[in-house]
């Protein structure tokens, strides 16, 4: 029972994590392309804070990535990466462990 309740806790963690980087995302196509300025506090503070909690993710895919001309791999790469955790592993760890007997 214990472990299929991590299970859901990861599950939930990971949810979370895919709305931060969805938010970063269209804040900074809005930065971009100028809809809103980081001249305002409230934005240049969310924009701040989204980039310090998705930077440790992002740092270790930069290096192995391939720099395109501008273009930032490494959000696209921790979704997918999330996307396989969330729709794969989890659901096999936990059917695995009811097969088991050890819910």
């Amino acid at each position: 029972m214990i472990a299929l309740t991590l299970i859901q806790i990861i599950q939930v963690l990971l949810d979370v994590v895919w709305w931060i980087i969805m938010v970063q995302f269209v804040l900074s196509l809005l930065i971009v392309f100028n809809v809103i300025n980081t001249s305002n506090g409230f934005v240049s503070s969310l924009h701040y804070g989204l980039d310090r909690l998705t930077e440790p993710m992002y740092r270790p895919l930069r290096r192995i990535l391939p720099n395109i001309s501008g273009i930032d791999l490494a959000p696209l790469a921790v979704l997918v990466i999330i996307r396989i955790l969330s729709s794969i592993i989890l659901p096999n760890i936990a059917v695995s462990l009811m097969a088991n007997g050890a819910v």
